[in-house]
């Protein structure tokens, strides 16, 4: 059966205020990008010729319009971008440490991201899709929250893959207990996992890393998991291969915002590609390596959306290093 596309995103669209150093009166600037996890994803997976549709809500307002503009802009459907009358766009400072890394403070109290319900899901919209991908921001409150689950439930009974990444944020949560609750239920239901090795460890209480995947699979049945270890690269699991791969380190980092979405657009695009039954050792590598150098590059500028590299630079990045 012929899909309209390879992969919906629901979830939050929001504007990162990134730091851009000081003005000449010594006051902080920030440069606005256009963000958001899910739609992060779908950016990169444009990049690399994937057809996108992005599910979500943003505000009557300048930001509202400017993230429409900007999603519109590089390729991805925003047919199912809702505007709230009622609610600001969401919005998210990054306050960056001198290796790189981050912290946020959200202005989402509430934020339009939030307000999406459940009679706004359209399942025909959401079977148009071979890949559904999520997150947990969509599931911090209610009303969202039930919206997400309904999404969830459609793609599994139109036979879709469903790709979740956890993207802990916890000052968003009421309660870590609901944190911990609201991922185990998108664990239950996916397909792919890409999730953070602060994540492993927050959900099993268990700090090696090789353990606590062990416990993890024995908990969850979920066909293909990636583990991001940050400068130490990423680990596949798959049937019974287990593939690592080293990072890219780089010298010229700025901002590690959307490098964990980067290195997920990659891995959804190679399992478009070689599907399930294509994945081997292989093919795990060649996987792992492009996303990895992807993530790399990424870091290099500010934002995300904007900011996803050129399958071409990826390429070439890692012809030199290897």
């Amino acid at each position: 059966m012929s899909k309209q596309f390879d992969v919906i995103a629901l979830g939050e669209l929001l504007i990162d205020f990134a730091p851009y150093g000081e003005s000449e009166q010594g006051n902080p600037v920030f440069e606005c990008c256009p963000g958001g996890a899910p739609c992060n994803v779908l950016s990169m997976l444009t990049k690399l010729g994937e057809k996108t549709a992005f599910y979500g809500k943003v505000g009557e307002d300048q930001f509202g319009h400017i993230l429409r503009n900007t999603v519109d802009g590089i390729g991805i459907d925003v047919s199912h971008l809702l505007v709230d009358k009622q609610v600001n766009t969401t919005l998210a400072f990054v306050h960056q440490f001198p290796d790189g890394d981050r912290d946020f403070s959200f202005y989402r109290n509430p934020g339009a991201d939030m307000m999406l319900t459940v009679d706004e899901i359209d399942e025909a919209f959401i079977k148009s899709s071979k890949i559904f991908h999520f997150g947990t921001l969509s599931m911090t409150h209610e009303g969202v929250r039930e919206a997400t689950k309904k999404a969830i439930a459609c793609a599994k009974e139109a036979g879709l893959l469903v790709s979740f990444d956890p993207n802990l944020r916890e000052p968003l949560w009421n309660s870590l207990e609901d944190a911990k609750e609201q991922i185990a239920y998108g664990l239950s239901q996916c397909d792919i996992l890409k999730i953070a090795d602060n994540e492993l460890v927050f959900m099993t209480g268990i700090e090696d890393y090789d353990e606590a995947m062990k416990a993890f699979r024995a908990q969850y049945d979920i066909p293909l998991i990636v583990l991001t270890l940050g400068k130490n690269g990423s680990r596949a699991y798959y049937k019974d291969e287990v593939v690592t791969v080293p990072g890219f380190l780089q010298e010229k980092t700025v901002d590690t915002t959307g490098a964990g979405d980067t290195f997920c657009g990659c891995i959804l695009h190679h399992v478009l590609k070689y599907g399930f039954a294509g994945l081997n050792a292989e093919t795990m590598k060649e996987m792992l390596t492009f996303a990895n150098a992807a993530a790399s590059l990424i870091t290099t500028k500010r934002g995300a959306i904007r900011s996803m590299p050129e399958r071409e630079e990826v390429m070439a990045l890692r012809a030199e290093r290897q």
